[in-house]
């Protein structure tokens, strides 16, 4: 979530890094689920980006979102740049491209994450409709060129933006024109950390098959299932990634932080003021020497906003962060959160999962995480192809959602929400061959049709 933490308290050691991250954890009955959804808003009428300014801009969407739930509003420089809600712990903020997101509240259940999706759906349509605008689920942006899509007004993207392309050729894609959906899981200690960590990043790749949803650039096929993962393999590889070295001996918090402290920073934010520092490590900061602050040591809030721009396949910050899935269509999105809590949030899944994963190596993972993008399910393990994977993750998946037994008001449990991942597996193809078999037959070759079939 791009909300920017507050705590001024300079930092004294290394141990406040590593306390820092060790409070987040929790005993299992404390367990929570966070969903953090992307969308691409479009104006209905001839479906183009949506600038920031204006009547029926991304500004006076916010301004209505605002009188609409009576959130807190997050200013910057006089823009109203997000909403907060002081009671519920759910935000909404602006990526760069003004795609427009929702992280959701911490709740039990993935059916009250999908409750939760549905009244936004419904707050969002009425303030968004009569301002003409539409919101896309799609992985990347399918029709527009980098140089349309409006920026949006926060200090950080500017920083972000001239920093991007020196190193990596898809920075300015990853913030402009790509959305994703991701589920926020905790842990209940640093063993327990550890083990769903490895997990998930091994796993990653599964689904990001069972999302793969951005095979348009510009108009066109891009050659790729999910264009969007393709990207993160050129962005940024400093700070991005499978992360290997989780998976050798000596792995928890302390390594993490060690892994951070050697990510080169963005900005530094004093008061309203973003500071160029892109480039420079957070250790050098911690040992007084960043060039903008000679002598000055980090804040509780620089770090907090530091892991925040960190972006391995998993990420770790008082929670684990699943970020390999693109945004897709609202009615899969709870099914992001449905799969890793039933991986990861029961025992005897979590073991089988591990047993699944445990004998890759390094090299395995890497070379199946780069080729997901262009093959999807082909993509292969060993002498496994990713779909046989998938299918035996579903499964275990559904058998956690079983065990956890959490129902509904008519008495289903979580494992319903994994259906669109079953059609999915049934028919074979990722989302994505199924959208370009469209555009070769029924849509007749534009990716017009999109805005109707993939729109919220």
């Amino acid at each position: 979530m791009a909300r920017d933490q507050i705590d001024m308290t300079p930092l004294q050691s290394r141990d406040e890094l590593v306390a820092w991250l060790e409070a987040g954890v929790k005993p299992p009955s404390e367990f929570r689920i966070g969903t953090e959804h992307e969308k691409t808003p479009f104006t209905l009428e001839g479906h183009h980006p949506v600038p920031y300014e204006g009547a029926k801009g991304i500004g006076a969407l916010l301004e209505g979102m605002q009188l609409l739930l009576g959130w807190e509003p997050i200013m910057e420089r006089g823009n109203i740049i997000g909403l907060y809600d002081v009671t519920g712990g759910g935000a909404i903020s602006l990526e760069p491209g003004g795609q427009f997101e929702l992280s959701g509240a911490p709740v039990e259940t993935v059916h009250q994450t999908q409750s939760e999706l549905m009244a936004h759906l419904a707050q969002v349509r009425e303030i968004a409709t009569p301002l003409g605008i539409g919101f896309l689920g799609l992985g990347m942006t399918p029709s527009w060129s980098r140089k349309q899509i409006p920026v949006m007004p926060k200090g950080r993207y500017k920083i972000m933006s001239s920093y991007m392309p020196k190193v990596g050729q898809y920075g300015l894609d990853m913030m402009f024109r790509t959305c994703t959906v991701q589920t926020n899981l905790d842990f209940s200690s640093e063993a327990d950390m550890v083990k769903k960590l490895r997990v998930s990043v091994a796993l990653q790749p599964v689904a990001t098959a069972l999302f793969a949803n951005s095979p348009f650039t510009e108009g066109r096929p891009n050659g790729f299932l999910t264009f969007r993962s393709e990207i993160w393999r050129d962005t940024d590889n400093a700070r991005s990634g499978m992360i290997p070295w989780a998976f050798e001996d000596g792995m928890g918090f302390e390594r993490w932080v060690d892994y951070a402290l050697d990510v080169p920073m963005y900005f530094v934010k004093r008061g309203d003021e973003y500071i160029d520092v892109s480039g420079s490590s957070f250790r050098a900061f911690f040992d007084g020497k960043n060039p903008a602050f000679p002598g000055e040591r980090p804040t509780l809030s620089d770090w907090a906003n530091h892991l925040s721009t960190i972006f391995p396949e998993v990420r770790l910050k008082r929670y684990l962060e699943m970020r390999g899935a693109d945004g897709v269509p609202w009615g899969r999105l709870p099914a992001l959160p449905a799969f890793w809590v039933g991986l990861l949030y029961d025992d005897d899944t979590l073991n089988a999962a591990w047993d699944l994963v445990s004998h890759w190596n390094a090299y395995e993972r890497q070379a199946l995480r780069d080729d997901v993008p262009r093959l999807g399910f082909k993509a292969r393990i060993r002498d496994r192809y990713l779909f046989e994977v998938a299918r035996e993750c579903l499964k275990l998946s559904h058998a956690g959602l079983r065990r956890r037994n959490r129902v509904d008001h008519s008495g289903r449990d979580e494992s319903r929400f994994l259906e669109p991942l079953e059609r999915i597996l049934d028919c074979g193809r990722t989302p994505a061959e199924e959208m370009l078999e469209k555009y070769q037959g029924a849509w007749g070759g534009s990716v017009e049709p999109a805005y109707q079939e993939y729109a919220f």
